[in-house]
Formats: structure tokens, sequence, C-alpha cells
């Protein structure tokens, strides 16, 4: 999709169109979760300081993020997806690989399938969406690349050479920022030099992996497309305008956070094995803590009872920090169990609470109804 999160803000707010727009936190202590093609022509993307994106454009637009409405959107897109083939590869809310070997016969050569699922996705969500097709992942997520935003673009195997040799060789994965600093002392800028490096060249870098990295550069790709992935982990954090600096402060963010974590839990059927918290100091020092708890868990009271003893423990040994990013998170995730009807353990299973607090949220929206512990009292008339 192009630029999901800011396009669908664009679409909701027709006043945001053709304007600079940042879905991200309001001040500038946060980072930019994604930017409008309007506001990368200033130089701004996603995981950006928002200090710096509002420096580099004054005039720019910034909108809070509203992640269960992006979430069914792209339940939208997905379902289209899934009308085309079964073999549908999710990477995020707005990526995935289609394999579509399969349809052909029923749907007509892939590019014309793109230009379909294009289609269709634009008239059911009024988005836009840019399509790499061809023989393998990799290519195929390189060429959705070349043509965006609305784009189409089919490479054929006879036509990799041409098509990756000028491309600058980050595009390949793994290739990150320290990589392709010592990709460029000896001279390695595109995916032609890659391709054509000596292994006395490259293996200093990508040691065991030098064969797989050039293989890449010749658009060699034999991953199949994996039509479900097991979540390894659901968690949610959060960087704070003002740093946290009273117990009180703390606890009741920790339970804010644990609610978003224990939903998105309940939501995929599974419980955490694991409950983890990630703690960021004011001097930007971060920690993590964790314990295991059986059974896994789903219940928000469960896991924000484990993430409490555990922020308790850090702050012993931190007395008077301030905290300025927290997080919880489930680790070690298994399929949610039916709990024992004639147990007495009230810790087995999610309560009342959380199953009547999901389903308001689910119809009304995830601000609609909150504990009465994670209000702050001095906003309150």
């Amino acid at each position: 999709m192009d630029a999901f999160y800011a396009s669908i803000e664009q679409r909701d707010a027709p006043e945001l169109m053709g304007r600079p727009v940042v879905v991200g936190g309001r001040t500038n202590r946060g980072v930019v979760a994604a930017a409008s093609y309007e506001a990368r022509e200033f130089g701004i993307f996603s995981a950006m300081p928002m200090a710096e994106a509002m420096r580099r454009c004054s005039h720019l637009c910034r909108v809070q993020p509203r992640m269960s409405h992006y979430r069914n959107v792209s339940s939208q897109i997905f379902t289209v997806f899934r009308e085309f083939t079964p073999l549908v590869e999710g990477l995020s809310l707005d990526e995935a690989f289609l394999d579509v070997t399969a349809s052909v016969k029923l749907f007509g050569s892939p590019a014309l399938i793109a230009a379909e699922i294009k289609q269709r996705i634009h008239a059911e969500t009024g988005l836009t969406a840019s399509v790499g097709v061809a023989h393998n992942k990799l290519i195929a997520k390189i060429a959705s690349d070349l043509d965006k935003p609305d784009g189409l673009t089919v490479v054929e195997p006879a036509d990799y050479e041409k098509k990756l040799d000028p491309l600058p060789v980050h595009v390949i994965p793994g290739i990150g920022s320290e990589t392709l600093k010592r990709l460029r002392t000896i001279q390695i800028n595109t995916v032609r030099d890659l391709r054509t490096a000596t292994d006395r060249d490259l293996e200093p870098i990508f040691g065991r992996y030098t064969r797989k990295t050039r293989d890449s550069a010749a658009g060699i790709d034999t991953r199949p497309v994996v039509s479900s992935h097991e979540e390894k982990s659901i968690s949610a954090e959060e960087t704070f305008d003002t740093d946290l600096s009273s117990p009180a402060e703390m606890d009741r963010e920790l339970l804010r956070l644990t609610e978003r974590t224990a939903s998105r839990l309940r939501k995929a059927a599974l419980g955490a094995g694991t409950v983890q918290i990630k703690i960021r100091r004011a001097d930007f020092k971060t920690y993590t803590r964790q314990r295991s708890i059986t059974p896994p868990a789903s219940g928000t009271d469960q896991i924000y009872a484990v993430a409490r003893d555990l922020l308790k423990s850090w702050l012993v040994d931190n007395p008077g920090a301030k905290i300025r990013l927290l997080g919880v998170g489930g680790n070690n995730l298994a399929p949610a169990r039916q709990s024992d009807l004639f147990s007495t353990d009230i810790k087995q299973g999610n309560t009342v609470v959380d199953n009547t607090v999901d389903e308001i949220r689910d119809r009304f929206g995830t601000s609609s109804v909150a504990r009465a512990r994670t209000l702050d009292r001095r906003r309150l008339g």
C-alpha cells in the first residue's frame, strides 16, 4: 500500500489531501509512524524523530495514529487478496506476498491479476497500491518499489540484470546503513557492483552469507510464499510527552499499555507464556525485564500483575529514575486454552470485564471505554 496510514488519514479528512501529513505523536518527543508523499518531498520518512520532521517542514500536519482503524482497512484489503489466491503471506498491515501460480487459469495472467487487485482495492477503500510482479519474492518486492505510488511493474527473468543492475545496492534485503558504508569503501554502489564483486571483497563484510548475498544481486530467491506465520510476540509501547517521575504515573501508563497488549492477544486467540516490560530512562538507557507464567495468559489483570511486579523490582534498582518510554509485551505465545469450568483458580482465562470491554471497543472504538485506574485524575473535571 502507498503511505498506508497517512493515505487513510487523507482519505478520511479531505482537507489533508495534497498537504504534507505525518502519522505519529502530536508532540516532538515521538517518531513518525508514516509520512504522506507530500511530506516525503521534504525528506521526511517513517521512524524519523518528530522534532526533526517539524524542522524540515514547519507546516507539517500531524495526526495521531488510529491503529484499530488501520487494522480494519487492512482486513478489507487482505479479503481482496484472498479472493484471488489462498497463498497470501502478510508482512505487515499494508504489505503482502501473493502466489498466483494456480490462479492464472481462472483470472488471467499475473499482470492482469495485479491490475484487477489494484482496481478492487481502490474501489473498496479509495486507496492506491503499488504492485511488483515477478517469478520470486525478492524481485517482486523490489519491483513494487520501482513505480510508487500507484504503480504496477512486471519483471521477467530475462530482464533481471537489465532491471536490477543499475539500482542502488541498498535495495537488496539485509543491507543496512552500516553495511552500506563498508560497501562504499570498496566502490560497491549498485546491484551490478555487488553481483560481480569477488569473494575476497565480499567475505570480510558478509562472511558465510557471501554467496546468498551475491545470489540476491543476481535475482535468485527460492523462498516460497508461506500463507501463515506464527506470531512470536505481541506488545505495546509509548514514548511520553513528559517523563514519568512518580510510581502512580508509571502504574497508570503500565496498565494502559497492558490493556492494549492483552486485547491484541485475545483477538489473536493467543496467550503469553512470558510477560516482558521495556523501560527507557530519561537518559535514553533502555532496560527489559521478563518473567514466565503458567499457563499462558491473555487476561489484562493477569498480565498487569506480572508487569507491575517487574516494574517495582526495576524501580528498587533505579530509585528516583524518570521514564521516557514504557512498553508491555507477551512472548512465547501459545493458542489460548478454554478454562476448566470446575476450576477454582480465578487467574485462569479472561474476565467478564475483559470480554465486555473488547466488545465495546470493537463496536465503538478504542477510546469509548477505559478503566478508571488508567485515567489521569488531574485532567478530570
